[in-house]
Formats: C-alpha cells, structure tokens, sequence
C-alpha cells in the first residue's frame, strides 16, 4: 500500500511534483555513497529510498532523518512547507518507508557537509507511532530478541550485519588471491566427521514414530535366523534416505577427498551442533570456515591462518570504520587498539611440550 504525492508510482518517477519534471533516469543512490560524496554532490537531483529516523516539524519546514541501512548514518532531509511534498509530513513517522527525490545543498549544521531538500515525497509503507517498539533510544539486547523482524533495523544489529557482510567478502578475496577453491560441502549427510554424536536428526517420519538410532539398522543386519525375522524391519526403512541422516556438524571431510584432487580448497557455510549448553562458547548454529591444503606442513597451516585473521581483520578496520567505533563507544572501549594490534603484531606460536 503506497500512497503517493508528486511521484504516480514507481513506474512513473518522472511526474511532475512541486520541483518539475524529474528524469525518469534518475537512479536511487545509496545514503553511504552520497554522505562519502560530501560538498561534491552539492547541486545534484538525487532519488532516496529509506525509512525514517526521526521526523521533526517545524511547521514552515520539516525535517527527516533517513537511513537505507547502507551505513549507520542517516542523511537530512529538509521538506520546505510551500512544497506539496509537505502535506505527506503529516503522515510520516518513524519505521515509516519512503523514497524521495531533492537537490542536494550544504548543511548549515554542524557535523554533516550536506543535507536533501525535497522537492517530491512518496510515502510506500506507513508505520504507526503507537504499534512501532522501535525509538530513537538505546535498546537492550533482550529486548531486541523479542522483536526479531525489527531488530535489524537498530544501530547494534544493522552494524553486526555489515561487519560480517565484509568479513565475508574477505574470507572469499584472501582464499581466491591465495588460489584456493572453494567447496560448497553438504548440509545434511550421513556421517559425523568429529565423532562427538552430538548430531540433529534430518527425518520426515512423523513426530512420534520416535525412530531409533542409526545404530539399529547395523544391529539389525548383523542378526541372523530367527533374531533377523524379528528385527527384519527397519525403523528407518520409510524415512526419506532410507537411513539416519543429520545436519552437518563440519564440511571436513568433504573438504579433505577436494583437497587431494584440487590442492587448496576451502569451505564456508552453516554447520549445526546439538550440544546441550547454553553458554557464549556454544551455538546451536554457526557458519564455520575450514581450509584444507594438499603438501602442506604444520608451520604453512599456522601461516595460513595467521594471514587470513590479519586479511580480514584489517580489511573490516578499513571498510568498517565508523561500525567499529560504534562497538567501541557502546560495548568494548579498547575494541579498535585490540584489533589494530592484532594486525600489527606477530601471532605468538607455542609448541604442544609447552
């Protein structure tokens, strides 16, 4: 549901608003992109999309905090109120999604080079004030847990998301510049390449057909006469492999039989551990990053690792910046040194005699 003021629909970008014609090839920009450009986007017609911050009016002006999630930092809007574009501020509120089309001028203000005057308003999504949890105020990680669709949206999560976006991209860079490939292992298999047998179980019998362990089925084949009648039946003979099956706990294995074929493989994907402990150190569900290397020593397998964790390390510290100081200043005030040293300083090696 949208309701649209100076701009028909998203089909028609190019109606006439209070501004005039827009060209209807103006492309969305994103808000990281435009906030890197500073003063030298200052006079140029640019299309936002986003969800609003905060809303302020001030009755002969408005203004719009907007953020895309591209970055942390939302981008001023400024709606004049001789504009069409500002009889929607009404509607407006925060959670609200919008796209936009302005001018980008300088800022008065300080600590932003440039804010948007709009010239046209199109609200796509609105959000009630009384129905939305989300403010502009800090928010306990337990409370967010509760509102799991929305919880991206606030700083904490969005800056977790794009951290992790970035390490991922390194992962893949360093391996590729390396001249590794990589292996996409399965999720769910038949074996548990740890032998921990702390494995979930991947079934479609019905919920209380209670199949037994996988070991029955090996029991069963090693009776013979009389015994082997009675335990003829399979328990997992109408499951959908015909045998156990579980979530995969590492790609190891598959990793290793590519190692001997390719030279240097490595996996990066979801492994699952039915662990029963409810502590920081233990997931029900990671994704897990396992290099396997063919005519490798111990010290090449140390050099590898110590080069990927400074890879990607630095490489956060360098695309990250302003995510990184957010968790220094809210959650580890020596975060950013931490990690500039580790990229900095040699990894100690200790023998197994130590």
């Amino acid at each position: 549901r949208a309701r649209v003021l100076c701009v028909a629909s998203a089909s028609s970008e190019a109606s006439a608003g209070a501004g005039g014609a827009l060209p209807k090839e103006i492309e969305r920009v994103k808000v990281k992109r435009l906030l890197s450009m500073g003063a030298s986007a200052i006079g140029q017609v640019v299309r936002l999309s986003g969800w609003v911050r905060t809303v302020r009016d001030q009755k002969a002006f408005a203004f719009i905090e907007l953020n895309d999630g591209s970055c942390l930092k939302g981008v001023q809007l400024v709606v004049p109120g001789e504009t069409e574009a500002y009889g929607v501020v009404d509607d407006l509120s925060t959670g609200a999604a919008v796209t936009i089309f302005g001018e980008v001028v300088e800022s008065p203000a300080k600590g932003q080079a440039i804010e948007v005057r709009v010239s046209s308003l199109t609200l796509v999504g609105d959000c009630p004030s009384d129905g939305y949890p989300l403010q502009k105020k800090r928010h306990s990680l337990e409370f967010l847990r509760t509102i799991a669709h929305l919880r991206p949206r606030t700083n904490a999560i969005g800056a977790v998301a794009r951290v992790r976006s970035a390490l991922s991209y390194a992962t893949h860079s360093f391996f590729a510049s390396k001249g590794f490939q990589m292996v996409h292992t399965p999720l769910i298999t038949a074996s548990d390449c740890e032998g921990a047998g702390e494995l979930f179980r991947v079934t479609t019998l019905p919920y209380d057909a209670r199949p037994d362990d996988a070991d029955a089925k090996n029991d069963s084949e090693a009776k013979t006469g009389s015994e082997a009648k009675v335990a003829e039946k399979d328990p997992l003979a109408d499951d959908f492999f015909g045998r156990a099956a579980y979530l995969t706990v590492s790609g190891q294995l598959s990793a290793e039989t590519y190692a001997c074929a390719l030279g240097d493989v490595y996996t990066f994907g979801p492994t699952f551990r039915a662990e029963e402990s409810n502590t920081a150190r233990h997931l029900a569900e990671f994704w897990m990053i396992e290099p396997e290397m063919a005519f490798c020593d111990l010290e090449g397998d140390m050099n590898n690792a110590e080069e990927y964790v400074k890879y990607v390390v630095n490489y956060a510290l360098e695309n990250c910046a302003e995510d990184l100081a957010f968790f220094t200043k809210f959650y580890d005030k020596t975060l950013q040194e931490k990690l500039r040293t580790l990229v900095d300083e040699p990894f100690a090696r200790v023998s197994y005699s130590d």
